[in-house]
């Protein structure tokens, strides 16, 4: 997959395989079961919310990705566990796991192995599309679930306050004006601005610089995607970003625990 011509999926493709994926996972545990294993689990929320804000200097929630769609294959051992400790070692104030399985290589089972490496609190991120979803997410040992605004629509809100009922936070995606405006209306304190655009595939990180001034009072910010130094670290954070979620930067290192010290400023970087 590293090789090569690459032709990133389109994200009605991503969404519609999501879809499939979420099918044939209800079939194997049914809904009753699923919220059964989800009251084993004790989510926090709050400490996750609360991690973001953890300052002085911006908050890096890091990533354990195996592939995405517009590069392929990120990391060939892929040990999300290891990962995850090493993440913990060099710093991070939370974890993001990406479960999607047709487009980012990803499981259930790589939350699952990252919750009991860590005591850090722990983000799914992936195409939440039903409340199966996200009642799937705590009963995997998830404190909070990633919410994207342009796959929504109208189910956001009620997505957001599930997860809210259940103890897990929820981190609303957006990428421009319009989705932030959805984002806060939908009761979303946590928001993150995504600098991919889900149609390209392309990263800009001035989407980050531009939306920063449209974040009302109170939310907590995340900047999101394109983040490979502590330049770009430096100059969120004084646009307003509490938090960088930061994943390819770190997954494509020799070290993700010594790339994530460059990125907090606790190591020089190297060329």
């Amino acid at each position: 997959m590293m090789g090569g011509t690459r032709t990133a999926a389109s994200l009605d493709d991503i969404v519609l395989a999501a879809r499939r994926s979420l099918e044939e996972r209800r079939r194997r545990v049914p809904a009753a079961s699923m919220e059964r294993a989800a009251l084993g689990r004790e989510p926090r929320g709050e400490a996750f919310a609360a991690a973001l804000r953890s300052g002085p200097g911006p908050a890096i929630i890091a990533e354990c990705k195996r592939r995405s769609p517009s590069k392929g294959l990120l990391r060939a051992a892929y040990d999300p566990a290891a990962i995850a400790r090493a993440y913990e070692r060099a710093g991070a104030a939370a974890l993001s796991v990406l479960t999607d399985t047709p487009h980012f290589g990803g499981s259930i089972g790589d939350l699952e192995a990252v919750r009991a490496a860590t005591t850090l609190p722990v983000l799914r991120k992936d195409f939440v599309l039903d409340g199966y979803q996200v009642v799937e997410a705590r009963a995997a040992g998830a404190d909070a679930v990633l919410l994207i605004a342009a796959v929504l629509g109208a189910e956001l809100g009620p997505l957001a306050g599930l997860a809210r009922s259940l103890g897990l936070a929820a981190l609303v995606e957006v990428h421009d004006e319009g989705e932030l405006v959805r984002a806060v209306e939908a009761g979303a304190t946590l928001v993150g601005v995504n600098n991919r655009n889900l149609r390209t595939m392309g990263v800009d990180l001035e989407t980050s610089v531009r939306l920063a001034a449209h974040l009302p009072p109170g939310v907590t910010a995340v900047a999101e995607s394109g983040i490979r130094t502590r330049t770009d670290a430096v100059r969120l954070h004084g646009c307003g970003y509490h938090a960088l979620l930061v994943g390819e930067r770190l997954m494509t290192a020799a070290d993700p625990g010594a790339a994530l010290q460059e990125l907090i400023g606790t190591k020089d970087e190297r060329a």
